[in-house]
């Protein structure tokens, strides 16, 4: 969840360029009986079959079936404490709600009743929140904790959080885990949980998410990984998206991504949200929100195609360069309340909302926006209703996947924090969205029945980026588990059953696809690598005083290594049968600029930098550049061959 405090008190610019404050979003809102949409949606919430996967911008189930996440976050195992007080006092947790180092709401409602009113208000899916404290913490939980559940007392809180886990998909709801926090305490300021590996190794990291994964293996509606939530600046340094170094983050999730996935689940869905801050948030220095920008010149591409999944939040007090905060660090910038409804959504889609907008894309995925909410009953501030409106319509305008902030929250004599959708008071009683009194009840029951997508969803083409920028980029099951190809080059090898189809002339991008060949499939026999132009034939010259690494008939270039800006070899991969039958081909240029045809689907694979790309019913044959004195020995020309 999105927080800013800005009420720290301090008074001198050197102060604030050290404080960096992020925004304390205030708690949340309600429930009752269902509206006729919220029925529709929870009848159907069941009627789905695990595991889940994507297809384009499309979540889809094991029948191929769209599956739209409609989800909610159900918070507290991830901590509710602020950082100051007695942890056991309610008045030092957020909003006073103190959730006792589980899912929150325990203490007043039957488990069953809590899943039951998610059902009604036509939620499928919960983001269940956990810290990497939780996993290791044997604590016992109080029994005040799980007043209403005294089947719990005695247990650890992730003991209680496997018992929410089963109720949850008992229930036919779908289950994402979210690695919210480090430690567990209330998000998001400057707390020790704003980097994956602020308050812990990147070893702890990646070892509890292939624990938690393998522990959910066998039920197949815990159907996702969100791997780490608002990742953000610390005092001293921002996170980065493709630096290769410890800050890292599009290059540490997808090394955990592919963990996940080749070690503990392959099952999973793989969540990766985008880069929630960066820089000073005072005027004149640099600040902002990136979010999902970055995916547009660098994406992932994970061991297992059709496992990705983007995410963003978004709340009406900050925006696109205000952290949220008021006073120290509150900016002259907009915070998205202040955009008119078109100013918003140009904002929204250049920020998240592209990704699942722009088909055929190296980035194109579902995008689920796993945060967002407002205010409720107390809630008076015209722009912030005015927003909510506005983005419940951009959420409905784009079929979105959409996860509500939070699900459940106290109440004492109908009030409270007001932001949660259901509400319990310490005697047990439930106040709802639909209790008649909710302003943000026609909303929510337009959003949850809005008409979408349904049904069977087609296979797409994939379009992967290869990003051997740091390192081996080894995007293919079979390659890792095969001896080094080219010991001492980086390495980046296409995703299995995809091929290469464009090379960057300088930085090391490419562009795999498996467009026209149909589905994915491995032909028998090892790859080749190629150093040399052993394979290319008398009078076959297509890139005259060139160095020519190309394949032999019937193989086509699946991976390539650079020693540093140069090209060192390709890997030759054997096409299964049918897919290769000609052997003519064309010479692609790309030394002294774009090459990519007239309509190039996959996108900048390597933005600022020259690229070749061969045709849809093209593969790559081969690879030509130049040792002449002052070349880099950096990829020139492509052989691009026919596939039939």
């Amino acid at each position: 969840m999105v927080t800013v405090r800005g009420s720290f008190g301090w008074t001198t610019l050197a102060a604030v360029l050290l404080l960096v404050p992020f925004a304390s979003a205030p708690a949340r809102a309600a429930s009752a009986g269902p509206e006729p949409a919220a029925r529709e949606a929870a009848t159907a919430a069941a009627d789905w079959t695990g595991p889940l996967s994507t297809r384009g911008r499309w979540i889809v189930d094991a029948n191929g079936d769209r599956f739209k996440l409609r989800s909610g976050n159900w918070h507290g195992a991830s901590g509710t404490w602020n950082g100051s007080g007695n942890v056991d006092d309610d008045s030092a947790h957020h909003a006073g709600e103190n959730s006792g180092r589980i899912p929150l709401g325990l203490d007043r409602a039957p488990v069953g009743d809590i899943v039951a009113g998610f059902q009604e208000i036509g939620i499928n899916s919960i983001r269940l929140p956990f810290s990497n404290e939780m996993v290791h913490d044997s604590r016992p939980v109080t029994d005040d904790a799980v007043a209403a559940n005294p089947a719990l007392r005695g247990r650890t809180p992730l003991q209680v959080y496997d018992a929410v886990i089963g109720e949850l998909t008992g229930a036919g709801l779908a289950v994402i885990l979210n690695n919210h926090t480090n430690t567990t305490r209330w998000c998001c300021g400057v707390d020790g949980n704003e980097r994956w590996n602020t308050s812990q190794s990147v070893q702890t990291w990646e070892d509890d998410w292939l624990f938690m994964a393998r522990r959910y293996k066998d039920n197949k509606r815990v159907v996702g990984a969100d791997l780490y939530n608002e990742v953000r600046r610390t005092i001293w340094d921002d996170p980065n998206w493709g630096l290769g170094d410890d800050h890292d983050w599009f290059a540490a999730s997808q090394r955990v991504g592919d963990r996940i996935l080749t070690e503990a689940d392959a099952d999973l869905l793989i969540v990766v949200e985008g880069i929630n801050w960066t820089g000073i948030p005072v005027d004149g220095f640099a600040h902002g929100r990136p979010t999902l920008e970055p995916v547009r010149n660098l994406s992932h591409t994970l061991v297992d195609s059709g496992k990705l999944v983007y995410s963003a939040h978004f709340y009406d007090y900050t925006g696109p360069h205000h952290s949220g905060a008021t006073g120290t660090g509150e900016t002259t910038d907009p915070r998205y309340r202040d955009f008119s409804p078109a100013e918003l959504i140009d904002v929204l889609n250049r920020q998240a909302f592209f990704v699942t907008a722009e088909q055929d894309q190296h980035f194109t995925a579902p995008v689920w926006i796993s945060e967002f909410g407002v205010g409720g009953r107390a809630e008076t501030n015209p722009k912030a209703r005015a927003w909510f409106e506005n983005f419940v319509d951009q959420l409905v305008r784009t079929d979105a996947d959409f996860a509500y902030w939070p699900l459940v929250g106290w109440h004492e004599n109908r009030t409270g924090n007001g932001w949660a959708l259901l509400h319990w008071d310490a005697a047990g009683h439930r106040m709802g969205v639909y209790d008649g009194d909710d302003w943000r009840a026609a909303a929510w029951n337009r959003l949850v029945g809005a008409a979408g997508r349904t049904g069977q969803v087609a296979p797409v083409p994939e379009w992967s980026m290869l990003s051997p920028d740091h390192g081996d980029f080894i995007a293919s099951r079979r390659m890792r588990g095969v001896p080094d190809f080219d010991p001492g080059a980086r390495k980046a090898v296409c995703p299995d059953g995809q091929r290469l189809l464009g090379l960057a002339h300088t930085g090391n991008r490419g562009l795999c696809s498996d467009v026209t060949t149909g589905p994915p499939a491995n032909a028998a026999g090892a790859p080749e690598v190629v150093k040399d132009e052993r394979y290319v034939p008398p009078g076959g010259d297509w890139a005259s005083g060139y160095t020519k690494l190309q394949c032999a008939d019937g193989r086509f270039v699946s991976g390539y290594a650079v020693r540093g800006a140069a090209v060192s070899s390709v890997l030759c991969a054997a096409a299964p049968a049918g897919v290769i039958t000609g052997t003519a081909g064309r010479t692609v240029w790309f030394d002294r600029g774009d090459n990519r045809g007239p309509a190039p689907k996959g996108g900048d694979f390597a933005n600022g930098r020259y690229k070749g790309q061969c045709a849809d019913d093209e593969y790559v044959g081969g690879v030509a550049y130049t040792g002449r004195i002052g070349s880099s020995r950096t990829p020139d020309a492509l052989l691009c061959r026919k596939l039939r």
